[in-house]
Formats: structure tokens, sequence, C-alpha cells
């Protein structure tokens, strides 16, 4: 065999072996590009997924949430008025009652919306506590079912009329500072009777039947 041949022989062989080389080498480059890409692409999943978890879990939350205001809101009773700070407390003693306080006070502007804390008819209604007296100032007493009572007072406006009937939330006065009052607010009560003397904790009362306060 020629000396040419020999050495075109070996040029050729030499060209394959470093062609396989980079082709093996290129290969385990693009698998390692491809494990790189796809270990991204898996975490990025993984942060979607959590993303999405959190604001479902987010969404179930708000639901439920709406869910109770709702129920809230179709039970029998509600607050009678619906932004405020609660202050005197029932049963609290002072120099401001000739017996302890009978109800519950909420601190709001004069002028507030006051509403029906539930479905009954007005037996009460006027200056003078309604007929209660005149720490009372401008009063309207409601009657509703299973012989309990509920009184607004230091009314600024009276907004009903004896003898109406009314539905739960319905507006019935406007807030105001009339009466034996230290400053704007609703004296708000729970009766057993329609007369003063016979009231009871309003706000468990309240509670008990389910209204957030």
């Amino acid at each position: 065999m020629s000396a040419k041949r020999v050495f075109t022989r070996h040029t050729r062989i030499a060209v394959g072996v470093t062609t396989l080389g980079a082709v093996l080498a290129l290969g385990a480059g693009t698998t390692a590009a491809f494990a790189d890409t796809t270990q991204t692409a898996l975490a990025g999943t993984a942060e979607l997924v959590s993303q999405q978890a959190a604001a479902q879990a987010k969404a179930v939350s708000a639901a439920k949430k709406a869910k109770a205001v709702t129920a809230a809101k179709k039970g029998v009773w509600d607050k009678p008025v619906e932004k405020y700070t609660l202050s005197a407390t029932f049963g609290r003693g002072g120099s401001m009652w000739s017996h302890k306080h009978s109800g519950q006070d909420f601190a709001v502007p004069v002028g507030t919306p006051v509403q029906s804390v539930g479905a009954g008819t007005v037996v009460k209604a006027g200056p003078n506590g309604g007929g209660d007296g005149p720490a009372y100032g401008n009063a309207i007493v409601i009657r509703h079912a299973n012989n309990t009572y509920s009184q607004y007072a230091h009314l600024s406006r009276i907004q009903v009329k004896i003898g109406q009937k009314v539905s739960k939330d319905k507006q019935i006065a406007l807030s105001g500072n009339t009466g034996n009052s230290s400053g704007p607010h609703l004296h708000f009560e729970i009766r057993t009777t329609p007369n003063y003397g016979s009231a009871v904790n309003p706000i468990a009362f309240l509670r008990k039947a389910g209204v957030s306060l």
C-alpha cells in the first residue's frame, strides 16, 4: 500500500473520530440544557399551582364570610344601626341613671338612620320617651313576636306612627341627643313588656339570635 493511501485512510479516521466526539459533546450539552429547562419549567409550574391554590383558598374564605353576612341578614333579628361604637352597657351604674343602665348605648352622630331590629308593630312613638319619661327624649317601642319589645331613645326624628307595622331593617328614626343624654347616641333596649323596668341585656339577646356586634 502506498504512503499516500495510508495517509488518506488515517486522515479519514481522525476526521471521523473528531466528528463523533463533537456530536457526543453536542448531545451531552443539549441534554444538560434540556434538563435545566425542564427543571425551570417544573419550578414555574409548581409556583403557579401554589399561587392558584392560595387564590382559591382566599376566594373560599371570602365566600364563607359573605355567606355568614347573608345568613345574618336573612335572620329574624339585626342591629339597630350599621356603623357605631358601643358605649354605656346594660346594667352599668352611675349618676346618669336613677337605677342601673337599662339598655345598650350605640355612639353615633346625630342624624344616623335607626332601623327596627325585627319585624313588629309600633306601640309607642313620641316625645317624653313615648310615655316612659322625659329622660328618654324622643323614643319608639316596637312589639315583636313572643312578648319581646325593642326600644329606641334620644332620637332627633321619629319616622313611624303608633300602630304601624314595620319589617326588619326598616328605617324608623334618626338618632339624636334628646332627653337625659351626655352626647349623641342611640339608647337601645330589649324588653319583655312595652314599659320601662322590664329590660333584659340587649347585646346578649341579639348575639344569641346570631347578630354580630
